[in-house]
C-alpha cells in the first residue's frame, strides 16, 4: 500500500509531538512544523501531502492566512483545523476557505482520527480528479487552431460533410484533423471526447 502523507502545522511543540505520536502509523508518515512559514518554505512540495491540519493561532502567519495562501494552490489537500479560542467568525472564515473540518482543542483522539480518514479518502478522489484535469488540459494545448475548432464542431454534433462546409475544407481534411484530435485527447470516439472535455467543464464550474 502506497503510503499517504501528512502534515501537522502549529507552533505548540507538545501539540506537534502529541499529534505525531497519535496519527503516525506505517501507512501514514506525518511531519510537523513549527510555522506556516516553514511548512510554506517546501514551495511546490507542500501541496503533495495528503492532509494538512492546521492551528489557528500561531505566531507569524496564522492558520486563516495560511489557508488563504494555500487556497490559491493548484490543488490544495484537504485540511483540518484547531483552535484553542474557537469562534463562530474564525470558524465560517476557514469552511469559505475550504477547511474540511474545525476542531477545538482538547480534542477527541477519536473524532480526529476519523476525521484523518475521511480527508485521506477525499484527497484520494480529488487529486485523481485534478490529475485528469490536468491531462486534459496539458493535451488540449498540443493542439493546433485548426484542431481546436473541428474538435468544437465533433463536440456540436456535426458530421465530417457537415464540418467541410462550415470550415471550408475538405472532407479529407477533416478527417485527419479528426484523427488527430482523438489521438491526442487519447480517445476513439465523439462520444469518448466529450467525457474528456466535460472534466474541465465540470472544474469550470466548480470556480
Amino acid at each position: 500500500m502506497t503510503q499517504k502523507t501528512l502534515a501537522v502545522i502549529d507552533d505548540d511543540l507538545a501539540v506537534r509531538q502529541s499529534l505525531l505520536w497519535l496519527l503516525e502509523t506505517p501507512t501514514l508518515a506525518v511531519s510537523g512544523f513549527d510555522s506556516g512559514e516553514r511548512f510554506l518554505a517546501l514551495g511546490e512540495a507542500a501541496a503533495n501531502f495528503n492532509c494538512l491540519i492546521v492551528d489557528l493561532r500561531m505566531s507569524g502567519i496564522s492558520g486563516i492566512m495560511l489557508l488563504e495562501k494555500i487556497a490559491q494552490w493548484p490543488y490544495c489537500p484537504p485540511v483540518i483545523m484547531l483552535t484553542a479560542h474557537g469562534d463562530v467568525p474564525h470558524a465560517v472564515a476557514a469552511f469559505k476557505l475550504g477547511v474540511a473540518d474545525f476542531l477545538e482543542k482538547p480534542f477527541d483522539d477519536a473524532r480526529l482520527l476519523a476525521l484523518v480518514d475521511e480527508c485521506l479518502a477525499r484527497d484520494a478522489q480529488e487529486r485523481e480528479r485534478y490529475q485528469r484535469r490536468v491531462r486534459v488540459a496539458e493535451a488540449l494545448a498540443t493542439l493546433t487552431e485548426r484542431e481546436r475548432e473541428v474538435m468544437q464542431h465533433i463536440l456540436a454534433g456535426l458530421l465530417n460533410k457537415q464540418i467541410a462546409e462550415v470550415l471550408s475544407i475538405s472532407m479529407k481534411t477533416v478527417e485527419v484533423h479528426r484523427a488527430r484530435v482523438f489521438d491526442k485527447m487519447g480517445v476513439k470516439s465523439a462520444v469518448e471526447l466529450a467525457g474528456v472535455i466535460t472534466v474541465l467543464d465540470e472544474a469550470g464550474s466548480k470556480t
